[in-house]
């Protein structure tokens, strides 16, 4: 368990409710995203049978969590939008230390290869629990703040938040049972700082991130 490093502002809370449909647009798309993530993950990295059983199990739940959300846009009359780049998702991948074996390998040797998968795995790891650590909370933020009457979207998105904050402890905890844990938490410590500056960077609106 973590805690991150700054807390989202009301500002972001009052922007989605202020927009709620545009939220719900975005927030189908980020669990759709979030499935395919869990697939490519547990595809990359056959050689570890807990981890990929994880990813597996993980992508048929983010799954269901688009089902649950598109449910919500259709009784609204909502249609999906086309996808808006995720800034905050995509700064903190570009921390993400590079794979070798995806680049030239001519004069790197067997030992760098792996050292930099390992590294490149790590830093995966980590930023999708950082990432669904921030999804916790501000579901969270949006239980708490639909009001009264909104009984079913306050049900749902409490759900939603003990589901992210069972997600952020599942990858911290396949980074530190096949890695370094004190490398793990060196990255953590570090992927931690560079989230918080992301946050106070971007503008308040009605997406999740």
């Amino acid at each position: 368990m973590f805690k991150l490093r700054i807390d989202t502002s009301e500002k972001w809370t009052e922007a989605v409710l202020a927009d709620f449909d545009r939220f719900l647009n975005d927030h189908a798309a980020a669990e759709r995203k979030a499935s395919g993530m869990a697939m490519s993950m547990a595809l990359q990295y056959k050689d570890k049978p807990d981890l990929v059983s994880a990813m597996i199990d993980l992508a048929i739940e983010e799954l269901a969590h688009f089902r649950e959300v598109i449910k919500l846009m259709r009784e609204r009359g909502l249609e999906m939008l086309p996808d808006i780049k995720d800034k905050y998702v995509n700064a903190l991948r570009n921390e993400i230390r590079s794979d070798a074996r995806n680049g030239s390998t001519k004069n790197t040797g067997r030992g760098d290869v792996e050292r930099s998968r390992n590294k490149n795995a790590i830093d995966r790891l980590v930023v999708a629990s950082i990432i669904e650590a921030r999804g916790a909370e501000r579901f969270g933020l949006i239980a708490a703040a639909l009001p009264e009457e909104e009984t079913k979207l306050k049900i749902f998105y409490q759900t939603i938040t003990d589901s992210e904050d069972k997600h952020r402890n599942l990858f911290l905890d396949l980074a530190h049972q096949y890695f370094n844990p004190a490398e793990v938490d060196q990255r953590l410590d570090y992927l931690l700082d560079i989230e918080a500056k992301i946050v106070e960077s971007l503008p308040f609106k009605a997406y999740l991130h």
